[in-house]
């Protein structure tokens, strides 16, 4: 499990590229992994993003929020003598990508370096996007084939969980998950890495080298001369599979306010997984038989307007047990009902805020309200902020 946050500074919340001055306070000097005990720290592409991970598989979520809670505690007192802060959410509603964008200048740099000459990262896609990932393991190929399955067919509502980032340049975009907007076209020069966000139809490793993998290898091949690039790092679809570690890591998750909130929410994930590759709602044939493109209709509405997209398509509802015209908040409300007693307690709290007083990105919007001016954007983010002190979620 990985969530990303990004260095701010106190009082004005503006984007402070100093992850590797913060990893020198942490280690005595640069490095680009630290390992704090069950939680690891690590670099990403940009200066002003830290990822933090559990230090290999965890077998529980149910004391992950805790551990995440206490390690942002600690990078937040290592960061006071610089008048830093972390910032949860999706993304920085007042970044200026162009001029706030600094690339990591060390260990993998030359990596980071070509990713700029083919992408320019000076965007809100790549330097202004923060996630969580889930990495879920399997087997041999009859467990990656039902894992992939369940996995493709909950991608579109995931947004109606997670959607975090409403608002980008100081104004409210129109869209929820404005993350993932950007993230459809952020690699549209060779749009083989990201296809359809959506994963291909396929089930086995074989299949997967074939049809993602292999179309990847070339498409990338005269951009990258010096064959430093990785196939599994390339593939950007919103699913993504790890064949070097046996896992699937799911990419669509906006990071919320804080990891009580991140937790719960991947631990509700996981349950409705596991009750997808039990068949508990449907058959494998089932949810195997739904392409990318049909899929990717309703992810695209949910992207917009996240809990409240309005999904009619009754052979896909059928996939969750559901028989009638449903908000995508109705389907999460189904599922979490499905799967309640097999969640710890501790996530119940956060999981029913969700549902019931909306998304991340739904709250900040009410938070906000009609006055998008500088100064108020920053008292709510603010607040918001604060979420990640008291691991508590927000609420306006």
């Amino acid at each position: 499990m990985e969530l990303e946050y990004m260095l701010v500074e106190n009082d004005n919340l503006k984007v402070a590229p100093k992850v590797d001055e913060l990893l020198t306070l942490k280690a005595g000097k640069i490095v680009s992994d630290i390992e704090n005990g069950s939680i690891a720290w690590s670099n990403e592409l940009v200066a002003h993003v830290i990822e933090l991970k559990t230090n290999g598989p965890a077998k529980s979520t149910d004391d992950l929020a805790d551990k995440f809670h206490a390690n942002i505690m600690e990078i937040n007192a290592l960061l006071q003598p610089l008048d830093l802060k972390l910032l949860g959410s999706a993304s920085h509603p007042l970044m200026n990508p162009n001029t706030d964008t600094q690339l990591w200048k060390h260990s993998y740099s030359k990596i980071y370096a070509l990713y700029n000459t083919i992408f320019n990262c000076k965007g809100h896609g790549w330097s202004n996007v923060q996630s969580t990932h889930i990495n879920l393991p399997f087997y041999d190929d009859k467990e990656f084939e039902q894992l992939h399955a369940a996995i493709r067919v909950l991608l579109p509502l995931l947004p109606g969980l997670c959607a975090s980032s409403p608002i980008l340049d100081g104004q409210i975009t129109g869209f929820k998950d404005t993350r993932l907007e950007f993230y459809k076209t952020n690699q549209k020069e060779i749009p083989e890495l990201t296809g359809m966000v959506i994963p291909e139809r396929v089930f086995s490793k074989l299949d997967y080298h074939a049809t993602i993998f292999e179309p990847i290898k070339r498409a990338i091949q005269p951009y990258d001369k010096d064959k430093i690039l990785d196939q599994h790092f390339l593939n950007s679809r919103g699913a993504i599979a790890r064949f070097d570690r046996n896992a699937i890591e799911i990419r669509l998750m906006d990071i919320q306010e804080c990891p009580k909130a991140d937790i719960a929410i991947c631990a509700l994930v996981i349950e409705v997984l596991k009750a997808l590759v039990n068949k508990e709602f449907c058959t494998l044939k089932e949810q195997k038989m739904w392409i990318k493109e049909d899929l990717f209709l309703i992810l695209n509405d949910t992207i917009k307007h996240a809990e409240n997209s309005k999904i009619e398509n009754l052979e896909y509802l059928h996939l969750f047990g559901i028989e009638s015209s449903s908000s995508v908040n109705e389907v999460w409300k189904h599922l979490y009902n499905a799967v309640k007693s097999k969640l710890h307690k501790s996530h119940h709290k956060a999981i029913e805020v969700i549902l019931k007083e909306g998304t991340l990105a739904t709250r900040l919007l009410k938070a906000i309200g009609n006055d998008t001016t500088e100064a108020h954007i920053i008292s709510v983010y603010k607040d918001m902020q604060n979420c990640l002190k008291t691991n508590t979620l927000f609420q306006p």
